[in-house]
């Protein structure tokens, strides 16, 4: 998608058409053709009743009002089938653009750093990709086949006006042009940034609600209600303020625009009654007159199009914006394709924050990791060690400084080669819906059943097996059978078996499970680690059993380092940590 702001949505949109624009070029010529047939049937209407009022009282002679009435069918129904082509063309177009769009939009994510994505946020990126490409298809499928029908009827109606009588022609004008005044006040340059701001509070919403609803275990556990989710209730409140603000502020200016195109009929009476006085018995103003009461109607139904197709455009508008802004975001450059020497891991003097000019999340650490040793990162909660384990992933790139593999940068190492080498096993991982089967091999795609089945015989999973069935071919999900949370660690723990990585990342891997789940998990955990270099996430320090050395990070600095042992003689943060950690252990209900 382009970024051009001069382009017109009609433009940005082609450029994903390929050879489905020409379809998209028929149907606005079908419908500006439609729009014209549909005029033309009131033409012939009023040929209808000139004769109507010519002939009155005898209509026994030849007349072409039969002639005239078929005419005028054939045009109504022209309009009408000639609409509908306009509308396959327009559909089938606007179908493959949508699903360029989606299909570019999703690859493009895919080329995206997982911290970016995680930045980004789940619901927004959903909520875009699905929601503004399909305002595009929306927009091309219906809107601008209809917008160049109410450009067309438009100017073809102010001709037949004029034609017929220009002094009712132009007194049928000004309700339109009073009612085009108050829906300005509307749909003037003021509704694009309402626009944006109506989906920026859409948008919040969505997001909230997806990390909502991911809380809501955490919510029923400890009995808290939505006020313990304050973004979620600011982003709710947000919307509803924004709603009412604009839905007062456009009151008046609807009722007005409302009493103004529905009045046309009033003014033409009126004016009636002050031009001709008592010359009512005038047929050729009578017959006018009767033409234009039947034909005025259209004036305020063609409005009512303008004024949505203004507000539709500034939405498509926003939509391609936001898509842009997807596209907008730049994936982490591939490296060269430098390969480490061993699997030692290095930080040299690394910084880094979320935000450009924000606070830093990692502060100036350097810290060196030995090949297939066992490390673990602690401290205080928010002090930075999931970062740091996220920079080492490569799910942003650092601001300062460089981290290194076996030597190497991982800037330049080839984005596949630090994937290949790298596995993560967090506390909240997730099985797609579908079999264990392929589940398993989204870690090696290649993994025959038997090393599958191996892998889930490390990762201790025997007895998950053992209750299915139709074992690794049972489906996973709404079609299937489900898991508790401490069954799917141990599935993807060996899916991290299968990707054989030499660098593994435990982020509390071992969290929030019942007493055997965990003891199977740690198992799991145990076998997974030989001969790798593991680093550990650690908030409870009961985890700690067997690393080598322990980096104790706070408020984004490195602090102390060294063996458990030694850190608990200096004294320091760690031995306060663990005090607290040994005094909640022993802590019983009644004390």
């Amino acid at each position: 998608m382009s970024k051009a702001k001069k382009e017109s949505n009609l433009s940005r949109l082609l450029k994903e058409a390929g050879k489905y624009r020409f379809l998209t070029y028929c149907s606005l010529l079908l419908s500006a053709l439609s729009a014209a047939m549909a005029i033309m049937v009131f033409v012939y209407l009023y040929f209808i009743l000139e004769e109507a009022v010519g002939l009155y009282p005898d209509y026994s002679g030849d007349n072409n009002m039969v002639n005239n009435a078929w005419i005028a069918l054939g045009f109504s129904l022209g309009s009408f089938f000639v609409y509908i082509a306009g509308l396959i063309c327009s559909h089938l177009s606007a179908f493959r653009i949508a699903s360029n769009i989606r299909k570019k939009a999703i690859s493009h994510v895919m080329e995206l750093s997982i911290g970016e994505i995680e930045r980004f946020g789940s619901g927004r990126l959903r909520k875009i990709i699905i929601d503004s490409s399909g305002a595009g298809e929306t927009y091309l499928a219906h809107l601008l086949p209809d917008m160049v029908g109410a450009l067309v009827t438009p100017i073809a109606i102010i001709v037949v006006l004029v034609v017929f009588d220009w002094r009712l022609g132009l007194i049928s004008l000004i309700p339109a042009v009073l009612g085009f005044a108050c829906m300005f006040t509307m749909t003037g340059p003021k509704m694009k940034e309402d626009m944006k701001n109506y989906q920026d509070a859409i948008e919040g919403v969505n997001n909230q609600a997806v990390e909502y609803v991911r809380g809501i275990p955490v919510v029923k556990t400890f009995n808290q209600t939505i006020h313990s989710f304050s973004r979620f209730k600011k982003s709710i409140e947000d919307y509803s303020n924004f709603c009412l603000s604009y839905t007062k502020r456009c009151h008046w200016p609807m009722v007005f625009f409302e009493v103004f195109v529905n009045s046309v009929f009033a003014f033409i009476i009126g004016a009636a009654l002050i031009m001709e006085g008592n010359s009512w018995t005038d047929s050729s103003f009578l017959l006018n007159l009767m033409f234009y009461i039947v034909f005025t109607p259209i004036i305020s139904n063609t409005l009512m199009k303008v004024m949505f197709m203004s507000e539709n455009g500034m939405i498509v508008s926003d939509a391609l914006d936001r898509i842009d802004s997807i596209m907008g975001l730049k994936p982490l450059e591939e490296g060269r394709g430098d390969l480490p020497k061993d699997h030692s891991i290095e930080l040299r003097d690394v910084s880094f924050s979320y935000e450009k000019g924000g606070k830093k999340a990692i502060d100036g650490i350097s810290l060196f990791i030995k090949s297939n040793s066992k490390v673990a990162l602690v401290g205080p909660s928010g002090g930075g060690k999931s970062t740091a384990a996220s920079l080492i992933a490569r799910f942003y790139d650092v601001d300062e400084g460089k981290i290194l593999i076996g030597g190497a940068d991982i800037r330049d190492m080839k984005k596949d080669d630090l994937n290949a080498m790298v596995s993560l096993v967090f506390q909240n991982n997730r099985l797609f819906k579908g079999s264990i089967l392929e589940n398993m091999r989204m870690a090696d795609k290649d993994a025959s059943e038997r090393e599958v089945l191996e892998a889930l015989h490390k990762a201790q999973c025997d007895d998950i097996l053992e209750r299915l069935e139709e074992g690794i071919h049972a489906q996973y999900g709404s079609k299937g059978t489900y898991f508790s949370g401490g069954e799917i660690q141990r599935l993807c723990i060996a899916r991290a078996f299968l990707k054989k990585s030499k660098i593994l990342i435990f982020d509390e891997a071992t969290a929030y499970f019942d007493a055997e789940n965990e003891y199977k998990v740690q198992l799991a955990i145990n076998e997974l680690s030989k001969d790798k270099t593991v680093v550990m996430i650690a908030h409870r320090l009961s985890s700690l059993s067997g690393v080598d050395k322990v980096f104790v990070i706070d408020e984004g600095r490195l602090v102390e380092s060294g063996s458990p042992e030694e850190l608990l003689e200096k004294g320091g943060l760690y031995k306060t940590m663990h005090d607290r950690f040994l005094s909640s252990v022993k802590w019983r209900i009644g004390q």
